[in-house]
């Protein structure tokens, strides 16, 4: 029996503040998040950011939580249900979150009926902070929960066709009705220094916060390069001209240069240029959550209609719709044969 085990972030398990707390030390303690020394990270997060933090962000999360629980959540299990129902019965699908719950480790643990386990990493664009602490957990499980498994991970699938194809199609149906001046494009951020090609003056996009023009073989697995991939290949399936649309990174944490431009700031800058009507879209994320729907489709939105912006619109994340539940099995499939 197959088994496909869906990872992504995670959520904590209530909108309050105790709960919020042990999700963001668990969250922040990873050192692919935090990558300091382990003694100033554990004094960082303990004794300063889960303590002064988690009031502010439990705010947060009570202005997106619903009736059925975290929006991650529910997309994710939406997703499961859909996907289950394709592949039929002789494939199970799982859930594992990162941090909080279900860990990766009880996905494991509902798989062990199967001999053979596809991971999904539900991050499109490859980072340390995402995909390969999910794979470095995933097999820290698998040898405690199911060392006999055949285990295999889905790569990054930041330009892939069916990906690009189903966030097209979700984005198409949001802009119809939207005559937007300008479509933005932003990110989850992410510290310049976990750039594998942060200090090499041949490639100098980062420093110069220019578009990073291609994935280049040296570095395959650079992030910022596959968000500025995976913007081509979306403004190439939506028809949006090259000065209709732009790049930025959000959610920045701390006094580290992170990737830039900054959403917030790249924004203003719109702004200055003109741009009234302003539809955004956050590829990084396959399902809306604290980031999408509370950083961009509030924060975000307030300061451009408050900076003389006229209309605004997030678009949502592809999340459980049809459109993405085929691509992803499409993609698993394809997968699969590169196998054998």
């Amino acid at each position: 029996m197959k088994g496909i085990l869906l990872i992504n972030l995670g959520t904590p398990d209530e909108a309050t503040v105790p709960a919020v707390r042990r999700y963001l030390r668990e969250f922040l303690s990873d050192p692919y998040v935090i990558d300091i020394n382990p003694i100033s990270r554990w004094l960082l997060v303990n004794l300063i950011i889960a303590p002064f933090r988690s009031p502010k962000s439990t705010k947060a999360y009570q202005k997106v939580w619903t009736d059925e629980g975290s929006p991650l959540m529910i997309h994710t299990v939406h997703l499961q249900e859909k996907l289950q129902a394709l592949v039929g019965e002789e494939t199970k699908v799982a859930i594992g979150m990162r941090y909080g719950n279900p860990s990766i480790a009880s996905g494991v643990k509902d798989l062990r009926d199967c001999d053979e386990i596809f991971a999904v990493p539900l991050y499109p664009q490859y980072a340390g902070a995402t995909t390969q602490t999910v794979l470095d957990k995933l097999d820290e499980a698998i040898k405690a929960h199911h060392p006999n498994a055949r285990v295999h991970s889905l790569p990054p699938f930041y330009e892939d066709h069916h990906y690009i194809n189903a966030t097209a199609s979700v984005t198409k149906a949001h802009l119809q009705d939207f005559d937007y001046d300008h479509v933005l494009m932003s990110y989850h951020g992410l510290p310049v220094h976990q750039l594998p090609c942060a200090h090499d003056t041949n490639h100098e996009c980062v420093q110069k916060q220019t578009p990073c023009p291609k994935v280049f073989d040296t570095y395959p697995n650079c992030y910022r390069a596959h968000c500025y991939a995976t913007s081509r290949a979306l403004a190439e399936a939506l028809n949006i001209p090259e000065d209709k649309f732009s790049v930025s990174f959000q959610s920045r944490l701390g006094k580290t240069p992170w990737i830039q431009p900054y959403t917030d700031e790249h924004v203003e800058a719109l702004l200055e240029k003109g741009v009234k009507r302003l539809a955004v879209l956050c590829p990084s994320f396959v399902a809306d959550c604290l980031e999408t729907i509370e950083e961009i489709g509030m924060e975000v939105r307030d300061e451009f209609l408050e900076g003389g912006g006229e209309a605004y619109r997030l678009i949502p994340c592809i999340n459980s719709d049809d459109a993405w539940v085929s691509a992803l099995h499409e993609m698993l499939t394809t997968f699969e044969a590169s196998l054998s």
